[in-house]
């Protein structure tokens, strides 16, 4: 599938999201990442969507495959460590959120592996 139908079902998804149409958004983001299974943004989504859902396990799958396409995005591991607080998993999110702090402070989680 060409990236503009992924940028549009993505833009869907996102509409229906603004709509409050969560379970609508929930099954367009699940068609980006099967669509794209590298797609960052779509796995970052439907975990936020999923939380929102009370699906919270499956939000958690789809935070921590959002922090390993980018292990250094600070708005991936606050989402991941939102997702441990609702699930009560506190020590996970103590690290997701202590990997978030290091980014905002311009740190990295994950050097480069060509340094």
């Amino acid at each position: 599938m060409p990236d503009s139908e992924l940028d549009s079902l993505f833009d869907d998804a996102n509409g229906a999201l603004a709509l409050g149409e969560l379970d609508e958004a929930a099954a367009l983001y699940r068609r980006c990442v099967a669509i794209d299974p590298d797609f960052f943004d779509g796995w970052h989504a439907l975990g936020m969507c999923l939380l929102k859902l009370g699906q919270v396990k499956e939000a958690i799958g789809c935070g921590l495959q959002a922090t390993t396409l980018r292990p250094n995005d600070l708005l991936a591991w606050t989402g991941l460590s939102q997702m441990y607080v609702r699930d009560g998993q506190i020590g996970e999110a103590e690290f997701a959120k202590g990997n978030a702090r290091i980014l905002s402070l311009g740190g990295k989680v994950v050097r480069d592996s060509s340094h």
